[in-house]
């Protein structure tokens, strides 16, 4: 990244987003020192302009933001920090500088489906996700049939926890299914969005 320090005296911005949820977490201003810093650690460090000195994020709170992608503006003056915050982000306490509650229910499953790709690349011993797939597509495919009964079951005669209850193990045995053939619950929303007619 070749970053313009010069427009701010030194400075620039850096906009923290939760990676997940995609909300705007805080701003804060970087030197050239403190970007080197963030980069090298992985933990979004700030210069701090009241204290004149660079700072980790969280290093008195211990709650860091584990960085995962940084992304400059197009006029290179400014950068986007995606992150992984561990735990409130705001000094009062809140979830957000913004005062914004960090959640995005859905976007669990993008993190989910995340998780059951280590599971798949690390297999780990005494893991359910692993011992699927373990046992073959034939078996995850049977598992999401048998899981669709199910949650068929519960929404014809059941009751709506019972139907939730099924319905997210028919989720979780579809992104393992789709998972194992290389997919991402993303290909079926590209999907769903080509179908859509406004």
């Amino acid at each position: 990244m070749k970053l313009d320090f010069e427009k701010m005296g030194g400075l620039i911005p850096a906009i923290v987003q939760d990676n997940y949820t995609g909300k705007v977490l805080m701003l804060g201003f970087m030197n050239e020192e403190a970007l080197e810093e963030t980069i090298s650690t992985k933990k979004v460090t700030f210069f701090s302009r009241t204290k004149n000195r660079i700072w980790m994020k969280g290093e008195t709170s211990g709650h860091t933001l584990q960085v995962v992608n940084i992304l400059p503006d197009c006029d290179n003056d400014t950068i986007l920090i995606k992150a992984i915050p561990n735990g409130p982000v705001c000094h009062t306490g809140a979830d957000t500088c913004f005062g914004e509650k960090n959640e995005e229910a859905i976007l669990f499953l993008k993190y989910l489906q995340n998780f059951i790709e280590r599971r798949r690349q690390e297999m780990p011993e005494g893991s359910y996700t692993t011992s699927l797939f373990l046992k073959g597509v034939n078996r995850m495919a049977q598992k999401v049939g048998e899981e669709a009964v199910e949650t068929v079951i519960e929404a014809t005669n059941g009751t709506e926890d019972r139907l939730v209850y099924e319905s997210a193990d028919l989720i979780y045995h579809l992104i393992v299914l789709l998972t194992s053939k290389g997919l991402r619950l993303e290909d079926l929303a590209k999907e769903l969005q080509r179908r859509h007619k406004v």
